[in-house]
């Protein structure tokens, strides 16, 4: 299926702005047609209007890294599919801003156009839109919209992917993991969590702190059940926290509905009593009583009430324990064209399976030579094309490969016979057939040559197909007359050292005191930091151990290191920036600058009170210094999240005081909120940005204009 012509993003902007006027797109119209011809036309609102933006706040924002990580909530579209891996991908800003260029205003230079960049079989491509979002009556977005109504990414990305698609209307079914590798060109791990294996939270982990996506999909249906979940639905994978309760140890997981509502009602949910296994501590860190779609669940009811956990990484490292080696990724494609090369799956000996495309694998450990007999990790992806510019115009056909060793030499310009295949026996026993674009699979091969025939499940069905190899080296063409080498790329897997040094590092000790965490941290590079490398006290390291040790039991776990690993690298990447003079030190304006991108919004005076308790003597912040203080920010933050429940003060019950009062002290804001009143008019949240309360309605986030309907359906 050929796509409509490309538009050029500048040229069209650029004309815009030099004839005054804003962009409106012909080639997907402020119009019905652009929505869809069929049921969901039967659910919008009976005086459907299209607006821009600026017609609807007097503020609008195109993205704020200050927001709320996951601010969006679904509309009429039926597409929780796409919304799940958009929150996913909200979570790595760096991933996100490939797909949604962050420079894009609706001040400077404003025409009326945007552009966004989706993965499409193989080429990053652009989609422009206009930004005329349809709304109701009442000038409420009726699909996508943000809790901070002022903000639009959310919609004008589903705008320029209903495009992509062919419509609205053609987003209203599909699989977390199509979305998913449109985000990201990844490659996607789909599990049955009726076969998840016994390694499944060590899977979970390793994925959870690398650049990597998750998604989950609950049984079919098309109901809310007793127990809140939603059958039929997707949802995002979160979180992970492993619990020490009085009775041992519990794995949870955190998820969260595309809905922005409806809950999880069982173990862990916000209401269970199972939070009281917990000491007070732990429980006020990971609560949050509000109906915003996110709850906890263990991970034993999570793989009994979930059908798929679907990963997404932007390589194969996190399917194998292998380390300190790069990928290779080759990529070819093809079709199946009836009488020529549809063969179809393999039934008889007189079938035409053999006239399927065949291509020749050769793969071997770099470090060992081809000699070597070690098994080798492959990671086989196949792709089938839409087969029309609307996407569920014809659904996906059942696609699936096949595997074969080639022991002898061959003609690579001539395919194997037919006679080959049957005297053959296939590796992979019984290919499996999926209706879905994506079918991969991790294999483990000796090196060696190998042919890999994809295939339909039916003869004589046509499409065009995606053929990705990954592997640690290979060389990988189509075997026939044109058949022609085609070299493989590297990867750089930025997780694969640290996975390394953890994996390493836990091995010697599964829980690390304080003691150890100095010695670690003062062995660190720090390379961010140039030349003035830090250097943390044992009373430091106590009191970062006493912020991520919630089950009192004065060591951390590899879980919570990824965590504090993860936050380290980026205050030290803030931190370098601000300090702009190569001091190794902020001065007051220096830790301003740094906490605002870090996403801290704080008055001045509160700033220099930070300063004055955090900083050194002469008023100068060090990295340890500007560490301790970051985290007790960000932990500051989400136990104010999960206590109000207002959000305009915390009350705490007897029980919850003592504990809170450790948590609480040495920062001046506990003065603030404590002074708060029920009465009193809520003040803004000192993480907020101002431009963001002015996208709040009167009630908070969960009151902002913008419809939100239960899986798109009323």
């Amino acid at each position: 299926m050929a796509m409509s012509p490309r538009q050029d993003y500048e040229a069209l902007k650029e004309r815009c702005l030099r004839d005054g006027c804003l962009f409106e797109d012909k080639s997907f119209p402020a119009a019905l047609s652009s929505i869809g011809s069929g049921p969901l036309l039967r659910k919008l609102p009976s005086r459907l209007q299209w607006r821009r933006p600026p017609e609807l706040h007097s503020n609008p924002l195109f993205y704020s890294a200050k927001a709320k990580r996951l601010d969006l909530c679904q509309g009429l579209v039926g597409d929780c599919w796409f919304l799940a891996a958009l929150q996913a991908l909200s979570l790595h800003q760096d991933i996100l801003s490939r797909v949604v260029p962050l420079n894009q205003s609706f001040t400077k230079k404003y025409a009326g156009i945007f552009q966004f960049w989706f993965w499409h079989f193989g080429k990053w491509v652009p989609i422009v839109v206009d930004d005329r979002l349809p709304v109701n009556e009442a000038g409420q977005l009726v699909f996508v919209s943000s809790t901070y109504k002022n903000l639009f990414w959310g919609a004008l990305l589903e705008k320029a992917y209903a495009k992509l698609s062919g419509s609205y209307e053609d987003l209203q079914r599909g699989q977390v993991s199509e979305a998913l590798v449109d985000f990201t060109g990844g490659v996607t791990m789909t599990i049955k969590l009726s076969e998840a294996p016994d390694s499944l939270w060590d899977v979970l982990t390793r994925a959870m702190y690398s650049r990597t996506l998750i998604g989950c999909q609950t049984h079919c249906g098309e109901r809310v059940l007793e127990n809140g979940l939603v059958d039929g639905h997707a949802y995002t994978l979160t979180g992970l926290r492993k619990v020490t309760t009085r009775h041992g140890p519990e794995y949870l997981v955190r998820l969260r509905n595309p809905w922005g509502k409806i809950e999880w009602k069982g173990d862990w949910s916000d209401s269970s009593s199972m939070w009281d296994l917990l000491s007070p501590k732990e429980k006020i860190l990971l609560l949050r009583k509000d109906d915003d779609g996110e709850f906890w669940m263990s991970l034993q009811d999570f793989k009994a009430h979930f059908m798929l956990l679907v990963i997404c990484k932007l390589s194969p490292g996190l399917l194998t324990q292998e380390v300190g080696q790069k990928w290779s990724y080759t990529m070819l494609e093809g079709r199946w064209e009836n009488g020529r090369t549809a063969g179809g799956q393999m039934k008889s000996p007189q079938d035409t399976f053999w006239k399927n495309p065949q291509f020749l694998l050769s793969v071997w450990r770099p470090q060992e030579g081809r000699r070597s007999q070690l098994l080798c990790s492959v990671l086989v992806s196949l792709l089938q094309k839409p087969r029309h510019r609307h996407r569920n115009w014809k659904p996906h056909l059942a696609i699936g490969f096949y595997l074969f060793r080639v022991n002898q030499s061959f003609d690579a310009q001539k395919k194997l016979p037919s006679e080959f295949f049957w005297k053959n026996a296939s590796l992979s026993c019984r290919a499996t057939f999926l209706t879905e674009k994506e079918v991969s699979r991790e294999l483990w091969l000796k090196p060696g040559t190998y042919v890999i025939v994809p295939c339909t499940s039916e003869a004589c069905q046509e499409s065009e197909f995606v053929l990705r190899v990954f592997s640690r080296k290979h060389v990988f063409y189509e075997i026939g007359s044109n058949s022609r080498v085609i070299f493989s790329k590297e990867i750089v897997d930025q997780s694969e050292g640290k996975d390394e040094f953890f994996t390493k590092l836990f091995e010697k000790h599964p829980e690390i005191n304080a003691i150890q965490l100095q010695n670690i941290l003062n062995h660190m590079p720090w390379s961010g930091l140039g030349s003035k490398q830090p250097l943390f006290s044992l009373e430091a390291c106590q009191g970062i151990l006493a912020l991520l040790d919630l089950n009192a039991s004065g060591t951390v776990s590899i879980q919570e290191f990824r965590d504090l690993w993860k936050q380290l690298m980026f205050y030290q990447e803030v931190f370098h920036k601000q300090d702009t003079n190569r001091s190794g030190s902020l001065n007051w304006a220096q830790l301003r600058a740094a906490m605002r991108e870090a996403g801290i919004m704080l008055s001045d005076d509160v700033c220099q009170l930070m300063l004055i308790r955090y900083g050194g003597p002469d008023l100068q912040m060090d990295f340890v210094r500007f560490v301790r203080l970051m985290l007790r920010v960000e932990n500051m933050e989400d136990v104010f999240q999960n206590l109000t429940q207002d959000g305009k003060g915390i009350y705490l019950q007897k029980p919850e005081l003592s504990d809170f009062k450790v948590i609480y002290k040495s920062t001046r804001w506990g003065r603030r909120v404590s002074r708060t009143h029920r009465s009193s008019p809520a003040p803004p949240h000192p993480r907020m940005a101002p431009e963001l309360r002015a996208g709040l309605g009167a009630g908070g986030p969960r009151t902002a204009r913008g419809g939100v309907s239960v899986g798109g359906r009323r």
